[in-house]
């Protein structure tokens, strides 16, 4: 079922503007996402054949059944909650059937986690963006070689500067384990290339270092050590960087190089908008989806202010949701008896009037 099919055949329980627009963070460039509420038709519903819900191809039109929105509703989900909460210029239709939902109130402690939960995890990924865009991994992938460090007197250096100070090549090199010493290798060399050493590693793709068979009698010149947890490490963040770079907003991305400050400045300012919209939720008891700080958080959204800022905003509306979690009169979950009944009774009367 398309969003346009549930609408033609009468389906629709609710529908608003939601987003930046029901917020009041919108600008001349915004688009206009759609959040709505529906109901199966009747033989399918009794049919038992679900479908939770309806959203565009980009996602800015997401439409829940009934069922559906009830059991987020229980969870205190941002997104449900605020459709309850929808400012009445947003709201583009609403079924008389619906308003028994609308009068409720299912606020709870619930919404610590999954408002501020929330944003917490977009703070993380802020610093991530952050870290990426400013340091970020080198177009090659480093071998394991750049992790090898031979012993040098009391000391150690790096494998590559040992060799090329001596004018030598890893693939004549031979490596052999050393008893009940983990990641410690005996190094060898063969200067005339006679011998089948198998080098350091055995070619430019390989992830491990290689062993080799190594004649008796031959001297022992140095001891190497391979460091192989930072070389996966190392794995780790570069093939993260590259997934970034390829499935990142481009568009974004150049509007966060623009304001030059080297983050997103969009999350952030949802992330400010969550962390506040939780502490009014816990110290006040009420969810204001359009919010009365339009002017900074558009400024936040242009960039006005530093990464450094905002992270320690951040933290400091984080402490203060704590402090308004410990002394919140919000009960500890919604009443789910009483979701159960607003749904069973919307959905009876919705029927008996198709």
């Amino acid at each position: 079922m398309t969003i346009t099919e549930l609408k033609d055949q009468g389906l629709l329980l609710f529908e608003c503007i939601s987003g930046s627009r029901a917020y009041g963070t919108n600008t001349p460039q915004s688009d206009t996402d759609l959040k709505g509420i529906f109901v199966l038709p009747q033989n399918q519903f009794y049919a038992f054949d679900p479908l939770p819900q309806v959203s565009s191809e980009g996602n800015d039109e997401v439409y829940y059944e009934l069922s559906r929105f009830a059991e987020l509703l229980y969870k205190n989900n941002p997104s449900a909650l605020e459709i309850l909460a929808t400012p009445e210029d947003c709201v583009t239709y609403c079924h008389p059937v619906f308003e028994a939902f609308r009068r409720e109130k299912f606020l709870s402690k619930l919404c610590k986690d999954s408002f501020a939960g929330f944003a917490h995890s977009q703070v993380k990924k802020a610093r991530g963006l952050n870290k990426k865009i400013n340091v970020p991994e080198a177009p090659k992938r480093k071998t394991p070689l750049d992790f090898c460090y031979v012993t040098v007197e009391n000391g150690s250096t790096p494998l590559l500067h040992w060799l090329e100070k001596r004018g030598w090549e890893q693939k004549h090199c031979g490596l052999a384990a050393i008893s009940n010493m983990r990641d410690l290798h005996a190094l060898y060399y063969d200067e005339r290339g006679s011998l089948p050493f198998s080098g350091v590693v055995r070619g430019e793709d390989s992830n491990d270092i290689a062993l080799s068979s190594i004649p008796k009698g031959m001297p022992v010149l140095t001891y190497l050590s391979f460091n192989k947890d930072a070389y996966s490490q190392h794995c780790r963040d570069y093939r993260e960087y590259h997934d970034w770079v390829a499935k990142r907003n481009e568009t974004r991305y150049q509007n966060t190089l623009e304001h030059g400050k080297n983050y997103d400045a969009k999350n952030l300012m949802h992330t400010i908008r969550l962390l506040e919209t939780a502490l009014e939720i816990l110290r006040d008891g009420v969810l204001n989806v359009r919010r009365p700080n339009r002017e900074e958080l558009l400024k936040i959204r242009s960039g006005a202010y530093t990464y450094e800022e905002l992270m320690a905003k951040a933290e400091q509306l984080m402490e203060a949701v704590e402090t308004a979690y410990a002394s919140t009169i919000l009960p500890e979950k919604p009443d789910k008896a009483r979701i159960s009944e607003l749904t069973a009774q919307v959905r009876r009367e919705f029927y008996a009037r198709k």
